[in-house]
């Protein structure tokens, strides 16, 4: 606890001392730059108990009494871990057990077990006030599966005959057939069309959100989302669309991209992610690769969202665990690459304590807010660096070292580079970067342990523990690090009169015998 503390402190410091004049000046945000947090509202936080309408706790599948009010109560510490965004599951009204938002009845209206649109307009000014956004899951494939248009003689031709997918490759199949025996809506129909179009264009006009999360993308044809994408983005300027294409072939995803939608959770990193951290000594060069193809692939790949897990795959922690892992390391080392390398990170609720969970709804667990802080402490280090950097999020990509679960790579943005070197092994590890690799005769400042390491000939000889990491800023050669120094020698002067007018006070309090 005390380490995390003091790094939370020394950071700015550090800071300020490794890195040239202007390095680090404030450009305009872009949503490149955000670090999402993603929660599922019913199982986040209970802040208002008078809602809990159909609550049962014991039940995975029920609702368990998470709602906007909670969400509310917990603003300031997802701020603090660094947060700037927060995705929520589907806020609508849902048939009943739909806890999870995705069987949505109305379109209009929140789900009472997470209260009122009033109380849902607050949580947006409440984030907004904190500088952070707000991204709302939005469903257009299917409603609830005893929705009223479902037996509407004037709504049948708003939907799909109700027919199994049975060939995944057919996308004929992908976009009219009926998943998880849900109705499927034909947006094809002028009317159906137009009703959705008209939903998500009132959500942003009503409460002022700033993103969508769009789930089931590949459910739905094309044309539709070039519609949508023009609509929404007319509503509100710099409006952030986040698709869903569960696929691992990002030229099928990049299609959709062409259609307006920004970026994409990265189905097709995450499982090289999921690889590469579960066990010490994996290798790295999936994930390196997987950069190049995203380059090559999208028009916006720094827009794609990267992730370790989220409420429809098994949890990351479970991974660690049946590999026998400790989960702290782990995560530490994973979130290190989410948060350094191209792409906005995106974080499940409870991955900061690293919650475990398996299928579906195993992986839906109440969050607990009075777990060790350890992991949340080195979240808000990391954070906290990926704000203050813009090579962490507009950079480029080199890597510079790559062996057997050791990796060292560079992010360059202008005048800005940052050496993130990650230790996935089992011993210390020892890596020499020369002047070919790296611009000699500086230094590397380490901004989470501290070190520092000067250029010798040329050469920069880092020293990683094992299953640690540490971000480097590149800088020109100091000598004693004066800035440091005073900083420190002013705290350590003020803790010494402190302890001596306690001294004094003491003294002054003894009894005169």
């Amino acid at each position: 606890m005390k380490k995390g503390v003091m790094a939370l402190i020394l950071i700015p410091f550090l800071l300020f001392c490794a890195l040239p004049v202007g390095a680090v000046e404030k450009e305009e945000r872009k949503w490149q730059d955000e670090t999402i947090y993603f929660l599922m509202v019913d199982r986040f936080n209970n802040g208002d108990f008078s809602n809990d309408l159909e609550t049962n706790a014991s039940d995975p599948k029920a609702y368990h009494g998470g709602d906007f009010q909670g969400i509310i109560d917990q603003l300031d510490y997802l701020k603090d871990m660094g947060f700037t965004a927060i995705w929520l599951t589907p806020i609508f009204e849902n048939e009943a057990g739909g806890y999870h938002g995705y069987w949505i009845n109305d379109f209009y209206k929140t789900e009472e077990n997470f209260g009122s649109i009033e109380t849902f307009k607050k949580l947006v000014k409440e984030a907004h006030k904190r500088d952070m956004k707000i991204i709302l899951d939005f469903v257009v494939n299917h409603v609830g599966p005893n929705h009223p248009w479902v037996n509407d003689p004037d709504k049948q031709d708003w939907f799909h005959e109700q027919k199994e997918i049975t060939n995944w490759e057919n996308q004929d199949e992908l976009e009219n057939g009926w998943i998880y025996n849900l109705p499927d809506l034909a947006q094809e129909n002028p009317e159906a069309r137009q009703y959705l179009l008209d939903a998500a264009k009132w959500w942003i006009e009503e409460t002022d959100i700033d993103g969508y999360r769009l789930d089931t993308v590949k459910h739905v044809p094309v044309d539709f989302w070039e519609d949508f994408a023009k609509e929404v983005k007319s509503a509100k300027e710099d409006f952030y669309l986040l698709g869903e294409v569960w696929t691992d072939d990002p030229a099928y995803i990049a299609q959709y991209e062409k259609a307006g939608i920004d970026g994409f959770v990265d189905y097709p990193l995450n499982g090289h992610l999921r690889t590469a951290f579960e066990k010490p000594g994996q290798p790295f060069d999936w994930l390196f690769a997987s950069w190049e193809r995203n380059q090559a692939q999208y028009d916006q790949p720094y827009l794609m969202g990267t992730f370790m897990d989220n409420h429809d795959t098994v949890r990351f922690t479970r991974d660690a665990v049946t590999n026998n892992e400790h989960p702290g390391p782990r995560w530490r080392l994973a979130l290190t690459y989410l948060y350094t390398s191209p792409g906005i990170p995106i974080v499940y609720y409870g991955s900061e304590i690293a919650l475990d969970g398996g299928e579906d709804p195993d992986n839906r667990r109440q969050m607990d807010f009075r777990t060790d802080q350890e992991l949340v402490e080195y979240i808000s280090n990391i954070g906290t660096l990926r704000q203050q950097l813009p090579s962490l999020t507009r950079g480029t990509m080199e890597p510079l070292y790559n062996k057997d679960g050791m990796a060292v790579y560079k992010r360059t943005y202008e005048d800005e580079t940052t050496v993130v070197a990650i230790n996935n092994t089992v011993k210390t590890q020892t890596v020499s970067l020369d002047s070919g690799l790296l611009e000699g005769d500086k230094q590397l400042k380490g901004l989470l342990g501290g070190d520092l390491v000067r250029s010798d000939e040329g050469k920069y000889k880092l020293i990683v523990d094992r299953e640690e990491a540490e971000i480097y800023a590149l800088s020109e050669k100091t000598g004693l690090n004066i800035p440091y120094l005073a900083v420190m020698g002013l705290v350590y002067a003020a803790f010494i009169v402190f302890i001596i007018l306690l001294w004094r006070r003491s003294k002054k309090r003894k009894p005169v015998s």
